[in-house]
């Protein structure tokens, strides 16, 4: 079952990814949510094609979207659905937005797709079918040393805003290299071993679902700041099996309860 679902969350995400091509290095109209965050055309009219497909081949199953919601809730299986992840950059033009796929059962992840459709750029994973790029297996770095380490996030002002300056000082000290190319794409850069730590301080459950799976599948660890290996905590940090120990003493040492 998780090899169908990986097949057709593949082809699912291309088809919505590429439709946000069509808005890309345009002018199109931004919204503010609730939250202050900005949405466009693009983002509902992609999450409304990736929820057109997800049921015309499963209809039974669930889905919980970033703008619309949730169908069918009471599935054992659901489809986690961020249509744009990274808003900001393609708004900006940027190509490092990627569109996301997580497939849960159980409300445990099983398959994740991380598609940056403007760099044609493709990480898919099931849980025990490893971890693709492009059609190609990937693998995490084998950095061992924090002081080697390339360290991303995706807003430096998210950390003051969250109460973790002295975290992030700490990380940007001990780390070799400081880059912001963050959101999902980040998280695809560690799965892919171009980066070798990853880490958002406030991840909603469509912006985590898709990346467990992910860089689990491919050699690393994505986790907690409590050193748990979870989507539902709303946070998440994604390395390599040999930085993990270490950083995971030092967010213990930062992160209180």
């Amino acid at each position: 079952m998780t090899k169908e679902l990986l097949d057709a969350a593949i082809e699912i995400a291309r088809i919505g990814g590429d439709h946000t091509l069509n808005y890309f290095k345009k002018d199109i109209h931004i919204i503010s949510k609730d939250d202050d965050t900005p949405v466009t055309i693009a983002d509902r009219e992609t999450e409304q094609i990736l929820r057109k497909e997800i049921l015309s081949r499963y209809p039974d199953h669930g889905i919980v979207g970033e703008e619309f919601g949730t169908t069918n809730e009471d599935s054992n299986i659901t489809w986690v659905l961020d249509p744009i992840d990274g808003t900001k950059s393609f708004i900006h033009g940027v190509p490092f937005y990627t569109t996301l796929i997580g497939v849960l059962m159980d409300h445990e992840p099983v398959v994740g797709i991380i598609y940056a459709p403007a760099l044609d750029e493709l990480c898919a994973a099931g849980i025990g079918l490893g971890a693709t790029f492009n059609g190609n297996p990937c693998h995490v770095s084998e950095t061992k040393e924090l002081s080697e380490a390339t360290f991303l996030v995706t807003e430096i002002d998210r950390f003051r805003e969250m109460g973790q300056q002295e975290l992030f000082q700490e990380l940007l000290d001990r780390t070799r290299l400081h880059r912001t190319w963050g959101d999902a794409y980040g998280h695809m850069m560690v799965a892919t071993g171009r980066a070798d730590l990853m880490y958002d301080p406030e991840l909603n459950i469509w912006d985590a679902a898709a990346l467990l799976p992910v860089v689990q599948e491919a050699g690393g660890v994505f986790s907690d700041v409590k050193g748990e290996q979870t989507i539902h905590s709303g946070n998440g940090y994604s390395t390599n099996e040999f930085l993990y120990p270490e950083l995971k003493k030092i967010f213990e040492e930062y992160i209180s309860e």
